[in-house]
């Protein structure tokens, strides 16, 4: 079904018509031509909103009604929702709202009818048929939240969760709703070490169902490693990466040794097949993976030497990676809040405090430091200050470097001024716990090299070593690296923030403002271009300029950028075959097709196509080429 794409008018709140796109479009190419802009979706109000968000929302009331649906709904799903207390699953249906109840059985119908219907091979088949197979070592690294953790601790509390999974399952529901405590306490780390906290266990799981799906009925990499799999592809030449998303990099080795396993398999592979390896990163799995590179190569870590990705790695797949972080990290570890949070309906809000209050979302965030390594990088040079911002747009109201407003309220006790992005990093790091701090910048670094001489000084620092904007691309001239990543859908971009409700028991300096309903404002959240998750700055940036420039580029990799517009299937959960969704996008067609075609040895052919305007905010980004 062909969808519609349009664009937003800053400073009205008014949309303009939609024009319907040709219908006689196939479903794996994109009516969009090169040259053309994308136009991002803004709705002032929507009537039914994309439900399955609610699935990534640690302990939301949403998430575990649509736990129960499932449950009784879905004949994919073995699962028996615990009595809470005296209050069964049937009784609180009851007691929800008619729409709420019609809409999530809408969700799980939809659901059902579209894994049916859907060929889960199709594109597999069709590469396939035209004479191509495996060629090349496959590497999967995914992004963060989305590989299972399991505990294997054997104390008393964490016996009776002896190998579930604490994250990834229901077994997770489970314990969130019937032994929230413990439940926290497994799942968030030590606050002194990084590390587990004494007597607990939890590691992550291992193979390929570490991430094909995130519960059972919600796919994550199962559409990428079903047509791997109709190429040729099965656990002898192809492999995922699972890693604990919680540890800090660091911590990644000294706990797991992750990256001396990763590093020992991709030269396995490389010795058995004589074949470099292809790898595969999405999301916050692109930031680990950038790492890796510096560490294999570092006489720091793998000591393998500037030559080691040049001998070993043919190419990077870099799906809707973040390199420069995402702003809404901010928001989740300020105060426990996005936009998710901060457009619930009352009786959701209601809900989701009593299972998991603010407070408590700050906390699990702040113990979890590998999450911080999404904090925005790059500072006001790539998100913009009080004067304005590379992505802003004509007649905008408010820039969006403006990050986080403040209004005026003689009850409130907030900052004077609003902050840009760097503004917003101080105030974090002076208002949030001294082991957070610490841990944050003992870890990562958010700055700007402006020299080949400060890059390659930084790549003795390990603390540089996630930032694309302090360190280098590998030394590896003959390295292809593929940008395909997500456009056309909001993204929240900048926050409206105010003090918490007088005799609120909470430890919080802040809140958003959801009351703020104006303009581009919507429930405190001002939102902007990307994949719905992560800014169109962070995905398309290095990919399009940063990595065109000499000192973060100095082997001459070749980079190819392939954005995907937006066009979702308006009764489809997921979206269907050309969703640009930061999380759906691994099931779209052409993402998968072009996937299988750089695994079997045919990524050559693959062009550029940008349609958003990336190149021109990347042109005002304060970041320049070294004068000679």
């Amino acid at each position: 079904m062909a969808s519609t794409l349009r664009r937003r008018v800053f400073g009205n709140g008014n949309d303009t018509p939609t024009e319907p796109l040709p219908a006689q479009t196939p479903r794996d190419q994109s009516p969009v031509r090169p040259g053309e802009k994308v136009k991002v979706v803004h709705k002032r109000k929507e009537t039914r909103k994309r439900k399955t968000t609610g699935i990534f929302l640690l302990g939301s009331l949403f998430g575990i009604i649509a736990a129960g649906f499932f449950a009784k709904s879905n004949d994919l799903i073995d699962f028996e929702f615990p009595e809470l207390g005296d209050l069964s699953m049937d009784n609180l249906f009851e007691i929800l709202p008619a729409g709420f109840v019609k809409d999530m059985r809408e969700l799980v119908n939809g659901e059902r009818d579209f894994l049916e219907s859907y060929d889960a091979f199709s594109v597999g088949h069709k590469v396939r048929s035209e004479g191509l197979s495996s060629h090349h070592p496959m590497v999967l690294i995914p992004g963060v939240i989305s590989t299972g953790l399991e505990s294997w601790g054997t104390s008393n509390e964490s016996l009776p969760y002896f190998r579930k999974r604490l994250w990834g399952s229901w077994s997770m529901m489970r314990a969130l709703v019937m032994d929230k405590e413990n439940w926290k306490r497994h799942i968030m780390l030590d606050h002194a070490t990084g590390l587990d906290p004494p007597g607990v266990k939890l590691r992550a799981a291992q193979g390929f169902d570490a991430t094909d799906f995130f519960i059972t009925g919600y796919w994550i990499w199962n559409k990428i490693i079903e047509n791997l799999a109709s190429l040729g592809y099965d656990p002898t030449n192809s492999f995922t990466a699972a890693y604990d998303w919680r540890l800090a990099y660091p911590n990644l080795e000294k706990r797991d040794q992750y990256f001396s396993r990763l590093k020992a398999h991709i030269e396995m592979a490389v010795k058995l097949d004589n074949k470099k390896v292809v790898l595969t990163s999405h999301s916050m799995g692109s930031q680990v993976l950038f790492y890796f590179f510096h560490w294999a190569a570092s006489e720091h870590g793998g000591k393998g030497g500037d030559d080691w990705v040049e001998k070993h790695v043919d190419s990077w797949i870099n799906v809707s990676g973040c390199m420069l972080g995402a702003v809404k990290d901010v928001a989740a570890i300020l105060s426990g809040e996005m936009r998710d949070t901060a457009q619930m309906n009352a009786f959701a809000v209601y809900g989701l405090e009593k299972f998991l209050s603010k407070d408590e979302r700050a906390e699990i965030f702040r113990a979890m430091p590998g999450m911080s390594s999404m904090l925005p990088m790059g500072g006001n040079a790539i998100w913009g200050d009080l004067d304005g911002a590379p992505d802003d747009q004509p007649g905008q109201a408010v820039s969006f470097g403006s990050f986080l407003n403040f209004r005026t309220n003689q009850n409130w006790t907030i900052p004077k001024t609003n902050f840009t992005v760097d503004d917003a990093m101080s105030y974090l790091y002076d208002t949030t716990e001294d082991w957070y701090r610490d841990a944050v910048k003992k870890s990562y670094s958010q700055g700007v090299a402006h020299t080949m001489k400060e890059v390659e000084a930084n790549e003795l620092d390990p603390r540089k070593w996630i930032n694309p904007l302090e360190t280098r691309l590998p030394l590896a001239p003959s390295l292809k690296v593929y940008c395909f990543y997500g456009v056309g859908k909001p993204t929240e971009r900048a926050y409206y923030y105010r003090s918490p409700e007088l005799g609120a028991l909470t430890n919080l300096n802040l809140t958003i403002d959801t009351a703020l309903i104006q303009g581009d404002v919507d429930h405190g959240v001002v939102m902007g271009e990307g994949d719905g998750t992560v800014n169109l700055m962070s995905t398309g940036y290095m990919c399009n300029k940063g990595w065109k420039m000499k000192r973060y580029n100095p082997a001459g990799a070749k980079v190819t950028v392939v954005e995907m517009p937006h066009e979702p299937e308006r009764f489809n959960p997921r979206g269907g075959p050309n969703t640009a969704d930061h999380v759906d996008i691994l099931g779209r067609s052409n993402l998968n097709e072009l996937i299988l075609r750089i695994a079997a040895g045919k990524g050559d052919g693959i062009q550029d196509y940008v349609v958003s305007n990336i190149r021109e905010y990347a042109e005002r980004a304060k970041i320049y080429e070294e004068e000679e």
